[in-house]
């Protein structure tokens, strides 16, 4: 797994790190059963804090995209559909705001973009 990380990013080192593995999971790039790389060795890659890493993978397993083996490592977990799906609707829900506060920003009225709302199904 290649996770880069970026020191001129505002998001903290660890929220980078955790960014980038659930996304790969969530895009099927990490299967379910894959082997991480060990907390020390990500860190000694990224030349970064051992605790950094630690708190990226434990929220990681907090939110059930990991779960660790004693003595094994880290793996991708079972994947859970219900919290798939809730991932997807966030994102979506996040990019409708975001087009709804643009649209707003140019004077644009609730009805306007109910209306582009309209269309745009109609178009997929």
């Amino acid at each position: 797994m290649n996770v880069i990380i970026s020191n001129s990013s505002e998001k903290p080192i660890y929220e980078q790190i955790y960014d980038q593995i659930k996304g790969a999971i969530l895009r099927g790039e990490a299967k379910e059963g894959d082997m991480l790389p060990s907390i020390r060795a990500l860190a000694k890659e990224l030349r970064i804090s051992v605790i950094t890493t630690k708190r990226a993978f434990d929220d990681l397993e907090r939110d059930g995209f990991l779960c660790s083996v004693q003595g094994k490592g880290s793996f991708v977990a079972a994947k859970n559909s219900e919290l798939i799906r809730e991932e997807h609707l966030k994102r979506a829900e996040e990019r409708l705001s975001e087009g709804i506060d643009a649209a707003r920003t140019v004077g644009v009225s609730d009805r306007e973009i109910e209306e582009m709302f309209r269309l745009i199904l109609k178009g997929e």
